[in-house]
């Protein structure tokens, strides 16, 4: 990603919810997992904030790195009282990734795929396509990763099998960028992690979701608008991803990053924490706030 226009030496403006800076965009971009909920329901101030930008006519945008179609997410965030009239679009990169094998990835590669993660959590990512879902590696044309079988297992589990399909020069789709998420206080790693240690063996890897244009594109096609605030828990994906796509943005630090701004430095994030925390990016947010609040 390349650095942002705004000096390093300007740090990003603490806000304590969009109320403060709302009148300046058209449209914003949540993430879900971090900001939106924490993987089990959503977090305290979600459902006021929705409503609030509800009110203000804004353009709200969902853009998730799960591993899912669009369609089962939505569901999902439904079952937690997030209703689909709360939000004008949703998009995953699970749903990127269906669409990817569908547009030509299983012409290319072939259409027998190795799936790495659950197949009870991640099966609409090959629901509808001819596909030939196999175990053994010998007969993969290609890895779909989705991430983890159970949340307490680790990179370990799955070398492996990753070293068996390097022999074979075998192509992996990673369906979820992310290296870790939160579910509730548990730090579960995700296909980003297996990603990298397959890239790292010399893998070859292809991505959908954050922070690859390709979705920020799709999102900002919809939304018809320019000005958009994206906002999210992680540096990596979300910062980056909006950074990369031209986009403002907004961390949200009692996500992925919350180690590095524990609860005890309250509302007063501004000055040296930031600076040392920003210091290990090229990139960096215009704002930051706690939580995803109004």
């Amino acid at each position: 990603m390349t650095k942002t226009d705004m000096p390093l030496s300007d740090p990003p403006k603490y806000i304590k919810g969009l109320s403060e800076v709302f009148g300046r965009y058209d449209g914003f971009i949540l993430d879900l997992w971090g900001v939106v909920h924490n993987g089990v329901k959503p977090f305290p101030d979600t459902l006021t904030t929705l409503a609030a930008l509800k009110k203000t006519k804004k353009k709200v945008w969902l853009l998730s790195n799960a591993p899912r179609r669009t369609y089962v997410v939505a569901a999902k965030l439904s079952d937690m009282g997030i209703k689909p009239d709360m939000y004008d679009g949703l998009l995953t990169s699970g749903e990127a990734s269906w669409q990817g094998l569908r547009e030509g990835l299983i012409e290319q590669w072939g259409r027998r795929c190795l799936h790495i993660g659950s197949r009870l959590r991640d099966n609409s990512l090959y629901e509808g396509l001819d596909l030939e879902i196999v175990t053994n590696p010998a007969q993969a044309d290609f890895i779909l990763n989705s991430g983890v079988e159970e949340f307490t297992d680790t990179a370990d589990k799955y070398m492996h099998i990753l070293k068996e399909c390097i022999l074979r020069n075998i192509p992996m789709l990673c369906a979820n960028p992310d290296k870790v998420v939160h579910v509730e206080d548990q730090l579960v790693i995700c296909a980003g992690t297996i990603a990298d240690a397959y890239a790292a063996l010399q893998g070859e890897v292809t991505y959908f979701g954050k922070p690859y244009r390709g979705v920020y594109s799709r999102c900002m096609q919809d939304m018809e608008t320019r000005q958009v605030l994206a906002v999210g828990d992680s540096m990596l994906t979300d910062i980056a991803g909006a950074t990369g796509s031209g986009l403002d943005s907004a961390l949200v630090t009692s996500g992925i990053h919350r180690e590095e701004f524990p609860p005890e430095t309250g509302n007063n994030i501004a000055g040296g924490d930031v600076a040392g925390f920003l210091a290990n990016y090229l990139y960096k947010p215009n704002f930051i706030m706690k939580c995803f609040s109004w």
